[in-house]
Formats: structure tokens, C-alpha cells, sequence
């Protein structure tokens, strides 16, 4: 589910950053390793001191055992390689493997009973099975280049009501009758302002919202939580997956107000600052994004209010352990060492690749799944900084 929206339909998530979603655009203690049961001891991999910086290895000898894998290219290293392997406290990311057994591809079948064991073990344990049993290779381009970017998305979550009424008068809708025989379906401003296309999803409103850009925000995400107002006061809490789109062209607002040299920070921020200062020209904003995203429902359970939405692997997304990959470059369900350094957050941590994204293409490529709530839609909202990734392998 990175930025919902997606070609596939799974993970219809848009990248949110300051140009790609566009819309609106680790402890560092000491670990002292600890022999696994029927395992030898492993010794753990020497701290690093700072991210370097690493070099296009271009057409330069590649090691033995380097692999091409559709749009990236798998470079063997030592695990002594990846920065700050030592220091990151696994227990939400191995949770997330365990996830991905749930939809395991044939690759991790094997590995996946032994993920289960492990899960109560201790990082130290986690860590020393991973270097015994599988390979690091550091991702770059087909053309050697390991250097990349992330961005981060998050799942919205606004207040709604089932009626129409005082502030709350943007629908979302589910699917209209009869999308699939015509395509593509009505625009944006013509679903605002078309007679057939207002008839059409007239009985398909699943509730109202208060604010349209931040309707559109869901949509672009492609996933979100509701807070539906009760007749007693109460809220029910409950969760929109995506169910579809209109067929029409995702356009970035973030790049026409570039475009139009109306705004420089094109992140949300930056939008809503505009929009505060302009609010006769909402409309058009809303407007200048053709696509509209259809959605349908599923209960919120104790449970799931703990989980993140479902990626586009089929399983529920794990906040700052999930990301959206090119599953050209790195298969769904593999484990990543992720690093990435900039002015919004430090990151070096066990993910999994767990979804994906129309705008998440090419080799060193992420979107990360910040989670939900004030904090999540702020990361989100800023991230946009350098990148490097390492995928772990079986051997």
C-alpha cells in the first residue's frame, strides 16, 4: 500500500514526499552476541562509524555470485558492509517477516518455520541465524549505481459521519454500478459537476468528511481510517481499502502549483500554506487530479487498529518496518537493510518489502510505511533523502 493507487491494484498507494506523492504532496548500545541453539557462533559484524558514501561500481570486476535481477543488480558484500547491522533492535521488523510468511513465495518456504521459532528469540539470536543461513547483496542499478532515494507514506485516518450535515460534506464513495464498462470513468471536476456521474454514486456514499483536500489525500494514499460519528455521541471506528479508481491520469497538485511557480516547498506543508492563502482556488487545485480512488469498508477490530492496511504482498503493513518496493528490483517478502540518511530522520533498520506503488520504479527505490497519526503524516509528509539498500538472501 505505499500511496495507494497503484496500476496493480494491491498496493495503491502513492508515494507521499514532497514531488512524488506530490500531492499535497535505533538504539546504539552495545550488543555482545550470544550462540543460537544448534548453531555455531557467529561473530557479530564491526559497528560503522558513519554511512559512506559508496561508489558507482559502474563496469568495474564484479565479485563472484553477483546477480541480475530485472532492474537491479545483487553485489555480494561481507555483512561487515551494511551500517549498523549490530545496533538495531528487531522485534517489530522479525514480527513483519512473520507476516510475510503468510504469503510466502517458494523462495522463503523453508526459512519461514525457522522465522517462526526465532520470533520470541533475542536480536543477538535473530542475527546470528541470518548470517549463518543467508548472503547480503548490496542493490544497485543494472549500471551500477547503489545510490538512491526514499520517501515514506502513512495511512490518513479523518472524522466522518454517515449523513451529510454541517461541516461534513465531501463523500467518499464506493465503486459506481458499472465502472468496469466504461473506462475510463468520469474525471474529478465532471464527478463534481456532471448530472450522469453524481447519479451514478449517489447510493455509493460510504460517509462525509469535513475538509475535500484531505479527501483527496486518502485517495491518493489509497487507504485510510475512519473516526464515523454516532447519533449518541460515540465513534465507530473503521478502515476504507482501496476498491478501484476511475481510470483517469494521476496528476501531482504538488507539481501544478510547481509548474505554475505558485509555491517552492511542494511538500504538504508547503500546499496547505498555499491553500490557506488562496481558498477561492480549492476547486481548481482538486481539479488539476483527474483520478478519483473508490473504496470499501472493513471493520476496525482492537486488533486491527494495531496494524497497518494491507500491502500489496497480502499482508498487513507493520509501521517504520514496512516499505514499498519496485517488485522488479526486490521480490515481495524479502527482508532489506535499509539506510538512509538526511535532514528529516536517521535509518538503519531491518525492513520488509511488503508493497508497492505506480510511483515507486527502479532499483535503489523505497517508500516507507510511517505508520498512522500526527507524527506518521508528518515524517511522511517531509521524507525525501538519500538512500542505500542491502537485501538478505538464502544462501
Amino acid at each position: 500500500m505505499s500511496g495507494y493507487d497503484s496500476a496493480g491494484g494491491k498496493r495503491h498507494w502513492f508515494c507521499w514526499s514532497f514531488l512524488a506523492l506530490a500531492l499535497l504532496l535505533a538504539g546504539c548500545g552495545s550488543v555482545v552476541q550470544r550462540p543460537v541453539a544448534g548453531l555455531p557462533q557467529v561473530a557479530a559484524a564491526a559497528p560503522a562509524a558513519s554511512v559512506p558514501a559508496v561508489p558507482d561500481s559502474g563496469s568495474a570486476a564484479l565479485p563472484a555470485g553477483t546477480l541480475n535481477r530485472g532492474k537491479s543488480r545483487w553485489v555480494p558484500v561481507p555483512w561487515t558492509d551494511l551500517p549498523g547491522f549490530d545496533q538495531d533492535n528487531w522485534f517489530d521488523a522479525w514480527g513483519a517477516w512473520a507476516s510475510s510468511c503468510e504469503r510466502s513465495s517458494p523462495i522463503w518456504t523453508s526459512a519461514c518455520p525457522q522465522v517462526r521459532r526465532l520470533s520470541l528469540a533475542s536480536t543477538e539470536e535473530q542475527r546470528a541465524w541470518l548470517q549463518q543461513n543467508f548472503q547480503a547483496y548490496r542493490v544497485e542499478s543494472p549500471q551500477g549505481d547503489p545510490n538512491g532515494m526514499l520517501t515514506g507514506y502513512f495511512e490518513p485516518q479523518l472524522d466522518a459521519t454517515r449523513q451529510a450535515g454541517g461541516a461534513f460534506t465531501v463523500p467518499l464513495y464506493q465503486p459506481p454500478a458499472g465502472l468496469a464498462q466504461r473506462k475510463p470513468w468520469f474525471t474529478r471536476q465532471e464527478i463534481d459537476t456532471l448530472e450522469p456521474a453524481q447519479a451514478a454514486l449517489r447510493d455509493r456514499v460510504i460517509a462525509y468528511v469535513a475538509d475535500p483536500v484531505d479527501a483527496m489525500v486518502m485517495q491518493i494514499q489509497g487507504a485510510g481510517r475512519l473516526r464515523v460519528l454516532q447519533p449518541d455521541g460515540s465513534f465507530h471506528m473503521e478502515r476504507l481499502r482501496f476498491s478501484g479508481t476511475n481510470e483517469q491520469p494521476y496528476r501531482s497538485v504538488g507539481r501544478w502549483l510547481l509548474d505554475q511557480s505558485l509555491i517552492k516547498d511542494a511538500s504538504w506543508p508547503g500546499i496547505k500554506a498555499w491553500l490557506a492563502q488562496n481558498p477561492q482556488r480549492t476547486q481548481e487545485l482538486l481539479w488539476a487530479n483527474p483520478r478519483v480512488v473508490f473504496f470499501r469498508e472493513e471493520l476496525l477490530s482492537d486488533l486491527g487498529a494495531g496494524t497497518g492496511p494491507t500491502g500489496a504482498q497480502g499482508v498487513a503493513l507493520t509501521p517504520q518496518r514496512s516499505i514499498a518496493i519496485d517488485p522488479a528490483s526486490i521480490p515481495y517478502g524479502t527482508p532489506v537493510w535499509l539506510v538512509s540518511e538526511g535532514a528529516q530522520t536517521s535509518l538503519r533498520r531491518l525492513v520488509l518489502a511488503q508493497d508497492t506503488g505506480s510511483a515507486i520504479v527502479g532499483a535503489v527505490r523505497a517508500d516507507y510505511f510511517a505508520g498512522w497519526g500526527p507524527d506518521a503524516a508528518d515524517l511522511a509528509g517531509r521524507l525525501r533523502q538519500a538512500l542505500q539498500m542491502w537485501v538478505i538472501w538464502p544462501k
